[in-house]
């Protein structure tokens, strides 16, 4: 499993017009291709009567499925754009549909170029992306009249509190990234002054908000 990866936030969409064409861009999340290619076919039916339905997406842990289609537009001037702006913005498991209703004049290659991988582009910053990290659970049980200072202590070392739990002891629920479990053990060690126990919980995907 990967420690972190960018990946869209959830469903987005947007429409741009040039040259009096409509460009809808739809964006989603897809963690298989079966989930990718059915967004596609949905779209695809929303919009029957657009005149191209032209996709693209990357899924997998290690990109490797991939694929983009120009749906009757010239090879290589709708599908591969799009594509290349998932790649661009480093994102795994995200499906771009962008349906395009003709308005009547002829963009050329550069112009098809630039406006899919524009509205694609627009689609994701309407979805957002997120930053997934890999994170694993420790349980850190403690004495009552030690809860205050554990919590102020994980807050100002930014530490999330996922869940407290109130029972002859508390037992204090906090997320860090895998691979560094020691350095947190190490860390309430030093403020318990060796009293709390620990221990190890699940391990699971974080989603964090992403500034480029």
């Amino acid at each position: 499993m990967l420690k972190e990866y960018l990946t869209v936030k959830g469903y987005g969409e947007t429409e741009i017009i040039i040259n009096k064409s409509r460009f809808i861009s739809y964006v989603n999340r897809a963690e298989t291709e079966e989930e990718a290619i059915q967004f596609i076919e949905q779209i695809k039916k929303k919009h029957w009567d657009a005149t191209h339905n032209c996709s693209a997406y990357i899924v997998g842990e290690h990109d490797q499925h991939q694929k983009a289609n120009d749906d009757g537009e010239p090879s290589g001037t709708a599908g591969k754009p799009i594509l290349e702006v998932i790649k661009k913005n480093q994102l795994k498991d995200t499906v771009i549909v962008v349906t395009r209703y003709f308005g009547g004049i002829k963009l050329g290659a550069g112009g098809l170029i630039r406006a899919y991988g524009q509205s694609a582009s627009e689609g994701i910053q309407a979805a957002g992306i997120v930053k997934r990290s890999l994170m694993t659970q420790i349980n850190i049980t403690i004495d009552y009249n030690l809860l205050g200072k554990v919590e102020n202590e994980l807050r100002s070392a930014n530490y999330p509190i996922e869940n407290t739990e109130y029972l002859d002891k508390v037992t204090i629920t906090t997320l860090v990234p895998q691979g560094k479990e020691h350095e947190l053990e190490q860390f309430i060690t030093d403020i318990t002054s060796a009293s709390a126990s620990l221990t190890t919980g699940d391990t699971l995907y974080v989603e964090l908000p992403y500034n480029k």
